[in-house]
């Protein structure tokens, strides 16, 4: 019956639901900084990197985040497998936070949650757009009309924070804001973009490592220890919510030293085999071509890389194919499995996934396998010393959806699990 209702009519409802939810918990989010966070990719890492700045700077903060949520010392699972919850769960997680005598809250903004308007009468203090790819197509239909559902998070605030590598960035920069940033890796943006007034965040002599970068910003030099220039953009986002409080550059550098990896998040699993096991979030065609490449540059010719994957149900259809064709031109052992179908047919979305698989033979170099733990079983019997063993799709989440069952799920947990039995 909900599929048969016109989502335009539903957000009326949402939108009833929100205005309650403020009026009953008396707008909290005017008494507090909200930092949003939105765009395809990156945002849940940036959420981590502006914790750990404002942590770093004394602050009393709270976090709402796709993997975690965290109010001053207190902090736990996000195990609901939203990013941004209800209205009435964010307002009242808001409230709870001033409560706390919290002065900032970072809170991860899906376009979904836009486009409903579960975030409706949240007053957003500073917003960052990390980028935008494709996504969310079964629900925005176009890439344009996803851009416009994230360019709602972009009337009524007072910074406005815009990665300048990503696709038309001119769009989120022609919003009214009282301060703008703009960051980037790419030194030519700092003779583009002239016509916003925006103060530019150039990383410069960056060295780029499998186990971390080196760069610098206004003459400061940084370290991070996560690889790829995706979490250096994650890094000067991040950077920029920590100038527009005044932090310093000192403190800035100080906290993102500190982080040694965000769970879910090409996180390595340590183990006795002498395997490299990473585990990330990617689900979209754009972010596993980075995290591939990523791993593809750094890794020995002797070392074979082995996938297991999948797509989630009821969502973009048309990326299905693309993810298989990517992951199937980097690794030598493609294993496409399971990974949360919700009501959908896995069989159906496993067969469309492997539709875009080239060059692989079935059996051979290239194996369906339903059964998630089955497929982590198989990879891990095909790796040798030395081997690298990709998993995608998951990331640190505690939960698999599958019809209408949420089953108790973390690919770090099984993969510790089947090295134990080996």
């Amino acid at each position: 019956m909900k599929r048969l209702i016109p989502q335009n009519i539903k957000n009326i409802y949402h939108l009833i639901q929100a205005i309650l939810a403020n009026f009953i918990n008396g707008f909290p989010s005017r008494k507090i900084k909200i930092i949003g966070v939105t765009g395809t990719n990156g945002k849940t890492t940036t959420v981590q990197m502006i914790t750990k700045i404002l942590d770093e700077s004394g602050a009393k903060i709270a976090v709402s985040s796709t993997i975690n949520f965290k109010i001053k010392e207190k902090e736990w699972v996000n195990a609901t497998k939203f990013t941004t919850l209800s209205s009435f769960q964010v307002q009242k997680f808001i409230a709870r936070a001033v409560r706390a005598d919290c002065e900032y809250l970072i809170l991860e903004t899906s376009s979904h949650s836009l486009d409903q308007f579960r975030t409706w009468g949240i007053c957003y203090d500073t917003v960052v757009i990390t980028n935008v790819t494709r996504e969310h197509l079964d629900y925005h239909k176009t890439i344009e009309k996803y851009r416009q559902a994230k360019l709602k998070l972009f009337k009524n605030v007072k910074n406005v924070l815009v990665n300048l590598d990503m696709e038309k960035p001119e769009e989120f920069l022609k919003c009214e804001a009282e301060k703008k940033y703009g960051y980037s890796t790419n030194e030519k943006s700092k003779l583009l973009f002239n016509n916003y007034d925006l103060q530019k965040v150039i990383a410069e002599d960056i060295e780029l490592g499998i186990d971390g970068t080196k760069y610098k910003i206004i003459k400061t030099e940084f370290k991070i220890n996560l690889p790829g220039l995706f979490n250096l953009e994650n890094a000067l986002a991040a950077s920029c919510v920590g100038m527009v409080y005044e932090i310093s550059l000192e403190v800035i550098k100080k906290a993102l030293e500190k982080i040694q990896g965000v769970p879910g998040r090409m996180e390595k699993v340590l183990n006795n085999r002498g395997l490299e096991i990473i585990i990330d979030y990617a689900v979209t065609p754009d972010s596993l071509e980075k995290v591939y490449g990523l791993i593809s540059q750094s890794k020995k010719n002797e070392a074979k890389l082995i996938s297991v994957f999948g797509s989630c149900g009821e969502r973009d259809r048309g990326k299905r194919p693309m993810m298989g064709e990517i992951v199937s031109c980097f690794a030598d052992y493609v294993i496409i499995t399971n990974e949360d179908p919700y009501n959908e047919d896995p069989y159906q979305i496993i067969n469309e996934v492997a539709s875009g698989v080239k060059n692989k033979i079935k059996n051979e170099n290239f194996w369906i396998i339903m059964d998630r733990r089955e497929a982590i079983k198989k990879a891990l019997q095909l790796a040798c010393p030395g081997d690298i063993f990709v998993i995608t799709g998951k990331g640190a989440e505690e939960i698999m959806a599958i019809g209408k069952e949420r089953i108790n799920w973390n690919d770090k947990k099984i993969i510790l699990e089947e090295l134990e039995k080996m």
